[in-house]
């Protein structure tokens, strides 16, 4: 038996070996299955990776949107484990204050350069408060009440505040899509690199979105607020015995996530110049993929998955159809739950240590 015990043991750390290799790189080729196909493809109809390059570009804008949606379905497991399944409404009605408040500052395309930059920093500053405060509105009444209350609580309540919040946006708009002006000729052609074309939207979205998710990065790996966080994220009670008000820290996490929410709301509006009461369950539904795809509760991962999801959308969406995009996306991510269960950068939660 102890024989056997010490032969196997090798041939165990081999199929180990053999396993993460081929979830490493068969990954890597997965996620790029994708633009190697079409870019032979280009290569072979139109001799140049132009089509490709603007797919990409498309796809990183809308990455940058998801991204900043995700992090906060990312924090709030990160932190407390719970799936917060209001959060694309919570995009989703900072997103209908933005547009509501191109009136009250009293912006339209016809507006100075110097006006539109001031009015949408401070729409972008708005919204970013609107959506915090309804994001800790919600932790602070439908969730800490279930705090020690089994897991399918909370979880069905984050689906009830989801609907709410969703009759919220028809009682506001109401139940059809709405166009909003477009404040920043959103579709401009801007520039062009490579034959490939750079518009005001692209810029936009990722303009605002590095340094929101630079600023965030550093608040909760610097700041004695972060450092309460990722104590209470590893082991709550612990963290409470060391003087951290454990309620307190959830809600900041609250908070932050609505601030991204908030921040993706305005160029969600001002990139697709409209509004619609659904159109959080989508992007929810997108983002929190993107969460568990990169690794649920990690802050990279939750870029990585935005981006990546969002250039297989840019890709799919052009090449084979809008239709097929929800299947291909969902395709990509059971693969991948399949190799890396913990996600592409790793899960950080309290059972991941």
């Amino acid at each position: 038996m102890e024989a056997a015990t010490v032969t196997s043991a090798p041939s165990r750390r081999r199929s180990e070996a053999v396993w993460e290799f081929i979830s490493t790189y068969g990954l890597i080729l997965l996620l790029l299955a994708l633009p190697i196909r079409y870019g032979i493809q280009d290569l072979s109809d139109d001799g140049n990776l132009n089509r490709l390059g603007n797919n990409l570009v498309e796809g990183l804008s809308n990455g940058a949107v998801l991204a900043l949606i995700a992090l906060g379905y990312t924090l709030v497991y990160g932190i407390i484990e719970l799936i917060n399944f209001a959060h694309g409404e919570v995009f989703m009605l900072g997103s209908l204050a933005s547009a509501a408040l191109y009136a009250t500052f009293g912006l339209t395309p016809a507006t100075g350069a110097a006006g539109l930059v001031l009015g949408l920093a401070a729409i972008l500053i708005l919204a970013m408060m609107v959506s915090a405060s309804l994001n800790v509105m919600i932790e602070r009444v439908a969730y800490r009440p279930l705090r020690g209350a089994p897991k399918l609580a909370p979880l069905i309540t984050a689906v009830g505040m989801s609907f709410i919040l969703q009759n919220v946006g028809v009682l506001w708009i109401g139940a059809s899509q709405k166009a909003v002006p477009d404040l920043l000729g959103s579709q401009k052609h801007l520039i062009e690199i490579w034959g490939v074309s750079i518009t005001r939207g692209h810029v936009l979205a990722i303009a605002v979105t590095i340094p929101l998710v630079l600023l965030l990065t550093s608040f909760v790996a610097r700041s004695r607020l972060g450092k309460a966080m990722r104590a209470t994220a590893q082991d709550p009670e612990a963290a409470r015995l060391m003087g951290i008000n454990v309620d307190t820290t959830i809600s900041l996490t609250f908070l932050l996530g609505g601030l991204m929410a908030g921040a993706a709301g305005l160029i969600s509006a001002l990139y697709q110049t409209s509004i619609w009461y659904f159109q959080g369950f989508s992007a929810g539904l997108y983002a929190f993929t993107a969460a568990v795809m990169g690794g649920i509760g990690n802050i990279r991962g939750a870029v990585l998955g935005g981006v990546i999801i969002g250039i297989i959308q840019g890709i799919s969406d052009n090449r084979i159809g809008n239709d097929w995009t929800p299947a291909i996306v969902f395709v990509y991510l059971v693969i991948i739950m399949v190799f890396r269960p913990q996600g592409l950068i790793g899960e950080e939660t309290r059972e991941a240590g």
